[in-house]
């Protein structure tokens, strides 16, 4: 794909009115095709090559978190963000631990929508220095440049925009704690709030290893060392 085309973005939306207005809002970047119940999307989303997506949660026919699970259960790596109303950590947790990359809650605005979407599709030219270093953590490294982080037993995880940036900010600093409004000024958006915070550690931590990520109880979160 050209940096002329419109990258082809996948969106399953139910809501008559809500379902369009999102396409149109999004068509000057996005080739957009809205699918209005999960099993069509489901079906778009195996069928056709995307870049991203974006997937309601309370869909008929088939949620959206099942969607999700069989979407990434059939191989689709598909930078997904979940749209919906229902926001608080437990079920962004639920939709974030199904596969989605991202969870943004309804009503949005339309300009945070389009800098998360930005994100979860951004690519990195490599420098000519020969890019970013790698990053240890534990018996781990983390590529910045390539958003992998590998184990020296030969396993390899790939990470969201959000998730690399998050780790690679607590392993610069592996003797400092972060607290959860440190991490929540320096790298997310101004309206998330400081549970998101936890959404993402626990998100690595499943990723990667339970122990990447050591939580010092009534301050916030430090680098571990995982094995």
């Amino acid at each position: 794909m050209t940096t002329a085309e419109r990258l082809a973005l996948l969106l399953i939306e139910d809501d008559p009115v809500l379902g369009p207005l999102i396409a149109e809002l999004l068509e000057p970047d996005y080739a957009v095709r809205l699918a209005a119940n999960g099993q069509e999307g489901l079906h778009l989303g195996l069928t056709q090559p995307w870049d991203v997506m974006v997937i309601d949660r309370g869909l008929p026919v088939m949620d959206g978190v099942s969607v999700i699970a069989a979407l990434r259960s059939k191989g689709v790596a598909t930078p997904i963000l979940i749209l919906t109303a229902l926001g608080d950590t437990d079920q962004k947790v639920q939709g974030l631990d199904a596969g989605a990359n991202d969870y943004m809650t309804k009503p949005f605005d339309a300009g945070e929508l389009a800098a998360r979407l930005r994100a979860l599709t951004r690519t990195y030219s490599t420098p000519d220095d020969g890019g970013a270093a790698l990053v240890g953590i534990g018996t781990w490294e983390l590529d910045p440049a390539s958003r992998a982080v590998r184990s020296v037993y030969g396993h390899t995880v790939s990470l969201t925009a959000k998730e690399a940036e998050v780790l690679a900010a607590l392993a610069a600093e592996p003797g400092r704690v972060f607290t959860r409004d440190e991490l929540l000024t320096g790298h997310f958006h101004p309206t998330d709030q400081p549970g998101v915070i936890d959404t993402y550690v626990h998100h690595l931590r499943r990723k990667i290893s339970r122990t990447v990520i050591r939580t010092v109880h009534g301050v916030g979160y430090q680098i571990g060392d995982p094995t």
